[in-house]
């Protein structure tokens, strides 16, 4: 039994007290209380004890009671009950009011208390691995819900779009009025495209383990200027770009790719549309094994109400370029896919700058 396992034993007679920790202190981690109130302070400074013994016959309280008590607060402590008096009337009592573990009657022996101890921990430890998966399966079950009201919702309404024009345009001659709801059309059909996309990079990061290859930043960002060009023309956006390389660098190019079109494109989408100069910054620094990337912008801004949930699922912070909830969320887990960091620095109507520190492979 390892020595850090922490032990908590109440009783009224000091001797008791002392003889306990005596016994036991050089296997475990030993706390003693006279009172319950004493015991509950011990409790609530150190959260991490696994057993607590308590006497049946305290002046404050009967030991069930206080035992009973404390489930609401401190549930994963595993509680034994000792007692001179185990009639069927306190058994029962205790396994109804206090979810008593196990009885001990005084005066203990080591080799049962020893034996407590053990099958305590054991239960412990099993308690706590069902905590975290239920914990972890509750998450689950609530990203499954938005997931799922997601798909409804954000498929829907483009198909409906769509829908409602050609049925609009079933009863038009004119070929010019036709054109103008095939536009209607165009646009609903880009934002299922759009999202459906944004689909594919969510399970993409959930699936396979990472190929890595040398990322030549000078190429990558090459390319990513040729994908935005036709956008910065048509739209008089400045796409600055600045590369800092000098040894070699390992990572999934896909993941890299994924997280800087998620950040440009709502650098780009979410400019400030009287703003006489608006432009995206692009840069990178790579040096003693880390790439930082940094991302600009002179867009809308974030608010800082909302600062702290932008990588959360679904949220949208803007109505300004609607989009599915997804880009930073996505962000957020390509970065932990690659083991990296980001930080946000954003003022409303100032711009927005990500900062991303990703670790070579």
């Amino acid at each position: 039994m390892q020595k850090e396992l922490k032990i908590l034993y109440i009783d009224d007679e000091v001797n008791n007290l002392i003889g306990f920790k005596a016994s036991f202190r050089y296997r475990y981690v030993i706390h003693t209380a006279s009172s319950t109130s004493e015991a509950r302070e011990i409790l609530v400074a150190n959260p991490d004890i696994r057993v607590i013994f308590c006497d049946q016959r305290m002046p404050e309280e009967l030991g069930v009671d206080f035992l009973s008590r404390i489930r609401k607060d401190f549930p994963r402590p595993i509680r034994i009950l000792l007692t001179a008096y185990a009639d069927m009337e306190t058994v029962v009592d205790a396994v109804n009011k206090g979810n008593i573990f196990r009885f001990v009657r005084k005066p203990w022996l080591e080799e049962e208390i020893i034996s407590s101890i053990e099958e305590a921990d054991k239960f412990y430890v099993a308690n706590s691995m069902l905590d975290i998966k239920n914990e972890e399966l509750q998450k689950a079950y609530d990203e499954l819900d938005k997931f799922a009201y997601s798909v409804s919702h954000d498929l829907r309404d483009p198909l409906t779009g769509v829908l409602s024009a050609v049925r609009i345009a079933l009863g038009f001659d004119k070929i010019e009025r036709i054109h103008e709801l095939l536009e209607l059309m165009e646009g609903s059909l880009m934002k299922l495209d759009a999202y459906i996309d944004s689909l594919r990079d969510y399970y993409l990061l959930r699936r396979g383990e990472l190929l890595l290859s040398n990322i030549d930043f000078h190429m990558l960002f090459e390319n990513i200027r040729q994908f935005y060009k036709m956008y910065t023309r048509n739209n008089n956006v400045a796409f600055e770009i600045n590369v800092y390389q000098i040894e070699t660098f390992k990572s999934d190019k896909a993941v890299l790719e994924l997280i800087l079109h998620n950040l440009l494109s709502n650098a780009f989408k979410y400019q400030q549309k009287s703003y006489e100069n608006p432009m995206v910054s692009l840069s990178v620094t790579v040096v003693n094994g880390n790439a930082t990337i940094k991302v600009s912008d002179t867009g809308i801004g974030i608010s800082s109400d909302d600062i702290d949930d932008i990588f959360k699922l679904f949220f949208r912070g803007s109505d300004q370029a609607k989009g599915m909830g997804f880009g930073l969320y996505n962000v957020q887990s390509a970065l932990q896919k690659l083991q990296g960091s980001i930080d946000v620095k954003s003022q409303l109507g100032t711009g927005t700058t990500f900062t991303l520190v990703i670790p070579s492979k």
